[in-house]
């Protein structure tokens, strides 16, 4: 509780009356011989640092007095939080803990987000960053986490949190998110899978697979073919065929998997959650993939936190699943299975705004679980700034159509920009209608970077979102609980 003295004395040294000052109350905390708290002053938040003591002294900032001080967001500053108040630093989570991943590609959502959790029997992840959502957005994986870590600060949250370097491909790109901090990574390997494979004739599969090394068929064949897997009560076989296939998509994963295991994570200070993202690939991952993956990963002795299959139907951007839900069902329920028998947590990438199928998930996956969502906190921004700056959402809307088809070359997307009326012809009060509409959604969830490429856009963009931010986390606390909620991951129904 900010008491009376003290607020006099934050006005005094800040020369300004409390009609000019937002103080975030739930930052507030005493620290040896200092309190520290955020506010924010002339539009820009800062930490005000009162007292002595080590805590005091490290911070950075400009002294108003011998015993107040106002410090910047700095990284530097970050790390000296990190260092005295460890619920601002994130943390693995290990396999059975269910954890929802919340991307958040300005750095304004994480207070909505953390305010997700108070009920939930997940932990978030609250900096979840690609390295093309970094391109993209100008950011980088230093950045993110100081914006993550100082609205934990900010929110007084202390129910943990992780880092994932999401979606990285490379060891370069690895290495740098982890001496970032991070706690999770999220390796890609959809440029090691391999690919056409489910197409071969008979002919085609036999002579590729014969140029595998021999010793590495001999076990493949001697460890699969011929024998049964009884997973949860189903039994599966392999057929030679099913084997090959197998052996030609993923040896190359696999091998993959292993450098990035022993040669990176293993000698890493710190502990990190590893999820293998098999599912940027054309290929829908069968129950005998999944088995197979899973079987090399134990007999390598690598161990994985999630894995990531690729799913029957369509897991696009920003709308709801596409396809035969209950062929969907059917697959979830053996990839779920899977993942439970070899003790990881299933993950669902591209998770954002999938409602009809949630429910699902929650009951096959049993509450462990990973999901994954991105985009659909940045469409939030966007949807706030419909309701709040109209002539600035039209603007955005046109960038938008300008770059769409530039941004399919990020993002596999169905939505037509031709089928999305012009924001000309509609009144300010019904723009936000364009957030419930599937091609407009997609247009606006792909075409982020272009936006934030132009400078006076992007800087209308964080002023408007800024100044009705208690407007943006509750639509967020809405969003994301919904998520949630129907996955089963609230212990009270929202």
């Amino acid at each position: 509780m900010i008491s009376a003295p003290i607020m006099e004395a934050i006005c005094k040294a800040l020369q300004l009356n409390s009609e000019q000052i937002t103080l975030y109350p739930s930052s507030y905390i005493e620290y040896g011989e200092g309190t520290f708290l955020l506010c924010k002053a002339d539009d820009v938040k800062k930490i005000i640092a009162m007292g002595k003591g080590e805590f005091f002294s490290q911070l950075d900032g400009t002294n108003l007095s011998e015993t107040i001080k106002l410090c910047p967001l700095s990284h530097e500053n970050r790390l000296v939080l990190n260092q005295y108040l460890p619920f601002t630093q994130p943390s693995a989570f290990g396999r059975q803990t269910a954890t929802f991943g919340l991307g958040d590609r300005l750095g304004l959502a994480t207070q909505g987000h953390i305010r997700c959790f108070n009920h939930c029997n997940a932990k978030p992840i609250l900096a979840q960053q690609s390295k093309r959502e970094l391109d993209l957005t100008g950011r980088n994986f230093k950045q993110v986490l100081d914006d993550v870590c100082f609205a934990v600060f900010q929110e007084g949250y202390h129910g943990g949190f992780g880092a994932d370097g999401d979606h990285l491909k490379y060891i370069e790109d690895i290495l740098d998110a982890l001496r970032c901090g991070y706690t999770m990574i999220t390796l890609d390997c959809s440029e090691r899978i391999g690919r056409g494979v489910d197409q071969l004739s008979n002919v085609d599969l036999a002579k590729a697979y014969g140029e595998l090394p021999l010793d590495y068929r001999a076990r493949i064949e001697n460890s699969y073919l011929s024998k049964g897997f009884l997973i949860k009560k189903e039994e599966y076989f392999f057929t030679k065929e099913e084997l090959m296939q197998c052996a030609l998509i993923y040896h190359g994963a696999v091998d993959f998997v292993k450098e990035v295991f022993f040669q990176v994570l293993k000698k890493t200070a710190h502990s990190v959650d590893f999820e293998l993202s098999i599912d940027e690939t054309e290929s829908i991952t069968t129950a005998q993939g999944h088995l197979f993956v899973a079987m090399e990963l134990e007999y390598n002795g690598v161990e994985v936190t999630s894995l990531a299959p690729r799913f029957i139907g369509e897991f696009q951007k920003g709308i709801d699943y596409i396809g035969d839900i209950n062929q969907f069902e059917t697959q979830l329920k053996q990839h779920a299975a899977i993942a439970h028998h070899f003790g990881y947590k299933l993950s669902i990438h591209s998770g954002s705004d999938k409602f009809s199928i949630f429910p699902i998930i929650g009951t096959y996956t049993e509450g462990i679980l990973h999901i994954k969502t991105s985009g659909t906190s940045w469409l939030e921004a966007v949807a706030t700034i419909a309701e709040k700056n109209p002539q600035l959402y039209r603007r955005i809307h046109q960038k938008a159509m300008e770059h769409f088809k530039e941004a399919t070359s990020f993002y596999y997307v169905s939505g037509d920009p031709a089928r999305v009326e012009d924001p000309a012809y509609r009144p300010d009060e019904t723009l936000i209608d364009y957030l419930m509409e599937d091609d407009s959604r997609q247009l606006l969830h792909i075409t982020y970077g272009f936006v934030l490429e132009d400078a006076a856009l992007k800087k209308e963009l964080y002023q408007t979102v800024e100044e009705n931010e208690a407007h943006y986390w509750r639509r967020l606390v809405s969003h994301i609980g919904r998520h949630l909620d129907l996955v089963k991951l609230m212990r009270n129904s929202l």
